[in-house]
């Protein structure tokens, strides 16, 4: 069983930057791929990142070059760093992991102001 609490959200003006944590309790952790999803109102969540096990990251297209996902196996946490940020980042993100994502923390809201 994998437990994961985010960490790092907040207010932020456009332009900005924020970074979160996901911090992970379980030892199988560090074998899982992990991903950050976000979700707005109404909507389902989408994927922003993901990193595997061995650090290798992925990125959606709309984050390309404005956000960094990195691990760090020996803490059990994964970061999602966000430069740049816009007013359509606004959202609630979510830590995910496993292959496929089945397990979820709370979420943390992230709110930019313009």
């Amino acid at each position: 069983q994998v437990q994961l609490v985010e960490s790092g959200g907040g207010l932020v003006q456009a332009g900005g930057s924020l970074g979160l944590s996901c911090a992970a309790s379980g030892s199988s952790f560090r074998f899982l791929t992990v991903g950050w999803f976000r979700q707005f109102p109404g909507n389902e969540r989408e994927l922003v990142a993901r990193i595997t096990p061995g650090g290798i990251p992925d990125y959606a297209d709309f984050v390309k070059g404005r956000f960094t996902i990195s691990r760090n196996n020996a803490k059990n946490t994964v970061y999602l760093q966000m430069n740049s940020l816009k007013s359509e980042d606004t959202a609630v993100y979510y830590c995910s992991a496993g292959n496929p994502m089945r397990y979820w923390g709370q979420g943390t809201q992230v709110t930019v102001s313009s």
